[in-house]
C-alpha cells in the first residue's frame, strides 16, 4: 500500500526495504517535530507546506521538492488541501546528500516522483534500482533554490519562535519586537545579526518574501495577500515582490501551476 490518509499509521523506518513512498492529500495537518532514520524526500504537486527545521523555518511551493536528510528534526504543516508525494530512502544504499536542499521539479523528476510514490512496500529491490538510479541523477542535475529562513536561538525569541508558526500572526517591525522582548532596538539587530546571519529588518523582509510565497501558492488573490501581510498598498506589495524575485506575483503563480498542466 502506497496511498495513505490521515488515519493511516505510518513509519518508513519500520519497512525493511531502501526506498519507501507514499501519496497523499491532506487537509489540515500538524505532523509535530519529528525525524526518521532513512532520508526524505516531499514534493507537492498540488498545495503549500510549511516546516521547521531546527533553527530555520522553510516554505515548500508547487512545482519544488525539499530533501531532509536522515535523523533530521523537522516539523510539517498544511492548512490547506495538499496533494503530496514522499519518498523515503535507506542512505546506506544510495548517495544521498548530508544538507536540506530544495530542488525545481521537471516534468521527468515529477513522473519518477510519481511512480516511486505509488510503489507497492513490497516491490522486490531488483525491480527498484533502474528507476532510482534516474532518479538520483535527476536529482542532482535540478536547479537548487532557497525558501528557508534562519531562526534566533537566543532564548528571549521562544515566544517569537512559538508565534512563527501561527498562521495568521504578522511579523511586527523592529520598534514592536524590542518591545516585546524587552531588548533595545539595538540589541535585537545584534542579536539577529549575530545568529541569523541578517539584520532583524532585512530577517523581516526575507520571512514577508516567505510568507506571500505561501500565500500565493495557496492561490489567495493578490490583493489579499498585500493586505495581510501589511503593505500599504498591491502596488508596493507588487514591487517588493518583483525586486525579491524578479517576477510579479501573477507570473509567480503561474511559473508555479504550470507543472500540473
Amino acid at each position: 500500500m502506497a496511498i495513505i490518509d490521515q488515519k493511516t499509521q505510518f513509519n518508513p523506518d519500520s519497512l525493511n526495504i531502501s526506498v519507501v513512498g507514499i501519496a497523499a492529500e491532506v487537509g489540515r495537518h500538524d505532523s509535530g517535530m519529528h525525524q526518521h532514520k532513512k532520508g526524505q524526500l516531499l514534493f507537492a504537486p498540488q498545495g503549500c507546506m510549511s516546516f521547521a527545521l531546527g533553527n530555520s523555518i522553510c516554505i515548500l511551493p508547487p512545482t519544488k521538492a525539499v530533501w531532509i536528510p536522515p535523523s533530521t528534526q523537522h516539523r510539517a504543516m498544511m492548512t490547506n488541501v495538499v496533494a503530496y508525494r514522499s519518498l523515503y530512502f535507506d542512505c546506506t544504499a544510495f548517495k544521498c546528500p548530508s544538507d536540506i536542499i530544495m530542488i525545481e521539479v521537471n516534468a521527468l523528476l515529477k513522473a519518477l516522483i510519481d511512480r516511486m510514490a505509488l510503489w507497492a512496500w513490497d516491490k522486490p529491490e531488483d525491480e527498484m534500482q533502474n528507476t532510482a538510479a534516474l532518479f538520483w541523477e535527476e536529482f542532482y542535475d535540478a536547479k537548487r533554490h532557497s525558501f528557508q529562513l534562519p531562526l534566533p536561538s537566543n532564548r528571549r525569541f521562544t515566544k517569537f519562535r512559538q508565534q512563527l508558526m501561527e498562521e495568521s500572526f504578522l511579523v511586527p517591525d523592529l520598534t514592536s519586537i524590542a518591545d516585546s522582548v524587552g531588548a533595545s532596538t539595538k540589541t535585537v539587530t545584534r542579536l539577529f545579526k549575530i545568529e541569523t546571519g541578517m539584520s532583524y529588518q532585512d530577517w523581516r523582509h526575507q520571512w514577508r518574501l516567505l510568507k506571500a510565497i505561501e500565500l500565493l501558492s495557496r492561490e489567495m488573490q493578490v490583493n489579499d495577500v498585500a493586505h495581510s501581510l501589511g503593505f500599504c498598498s498591491d502596488s508596493a506589495f507588487i514591487a517588493f515582490f518583483k525586486k525579491q524575485t524578479g517576477q510579479t506575483p501573477l507570473n509567480f503563480i503561474k511559473s508555479n501551476t504550470v507543472i500540473l498542466s
